[in-house]
């Protein structure tokens, strides 16, 4: 959706070294925008990105308008079912049905062979990789390592809305999730106890929304925990939220 940092850019290099040919598309979807998000502040800087992703060896970037992808008239979705209606689903109603119709559209529209995303949206990469199953779409997706300031704090567009005091106790979730994650790889078999040991780990004014461990295909929770799983977190820092995962 734009605003390029360095977790976009990792992407970008990943597939630079595999593909023979890179695009990169930059559509601010508001399908994915619930009525009371940040669609119309959402931080855009187009010329800007373009003159990176450039310079990262982008040879096309496709940037539609919003009356090409979803012209009058339009209205075809699509549902991805269980995978989509918890934690991120559940909080953002409507938000995987809007980011897995957008991103079927940037694939029919571009026809890639290999499409990469990041692991910092793990349970958008889930509803992807559905979709991707389920209708038979012959691109192959990659997912890439979450891109991580030095504190731990994942990159996100969504950081710059964040003021100093919420900014410094936004690591604290990678805290949290990290200790759920080495609870849970010392044997640790109770979710409940593994959830508990990551609140603890969060600094004030963070918020939980939500810590859980689950499945990384289907996003259910597992309890009592088996491996492979994933950790997943999402606080809420004044009027931001972030997110984050372990595998």
């Amino acid at each position: 959706m734009g605003a390029i940092h360095a977790g976009h850019l990792s992407l970008v290099d990943r597939a630079r070294a595999e593909c023979a040919t890179v695009g990169a598309s930059i559509f601010v979807n508001p399908l994915q925008f619930g009525p009371n998000e940040d669609f119309e502040r959402y931080p855009r800087a187009f010329e800007s990105d373009c003159a990176q992703l450039a310079e990262h060896g982008v040879e096309f970037v496709y940037a539609p308008t919003v009356d090409a992808v979803y012209p009058p008239g339009f209205s075809t979705y699509v549902d991805v079912g269980e995978v989509a209606s918890r934690f991120e689903g559940a909080l953002r109603p409507g938000h995987f049905r809007g980011v897995a119709t957008v991103v079927l559209k940037l694939i029919n529209a571009t026809g890639p062979d290999i499409v990469y995303f990041g692991q910092k949206d793990a349970q958008q990469c889930a509803v992807v990789q559905a979709m991707l199953r389920d209708f038979d779409v012959p691109t192959r997706m990659v997912v890439c390592d979450t891109v991580r300031e030095p504190n731990g704090l994942a990159l996100s567009s969504r950081n710059v809305y964040l003021t100093p005091e919420e900014r410094a106790a936004a690591p604290s979730l990678h805290a949290a999730l990290s200790a759920m994650r080495d609870a849970i790889k010392s044997g640790e078999t109770s979710r409940e106890r593994v959830i508990a040991l990551g609140r603890r780990q969060l600094v004030a004014p963070a918020e939980v929304a939500y810590l859980d461990v689950v499945d990384a295909v289907s996003f259910t929770p597992v309890d009592p925990i088996v491996q492979p799983c994933t950790v997943i977190g999402s606080v809420q820092l004044g009027a931001t939220r972030i997110i984050d995962n372990i595998p």
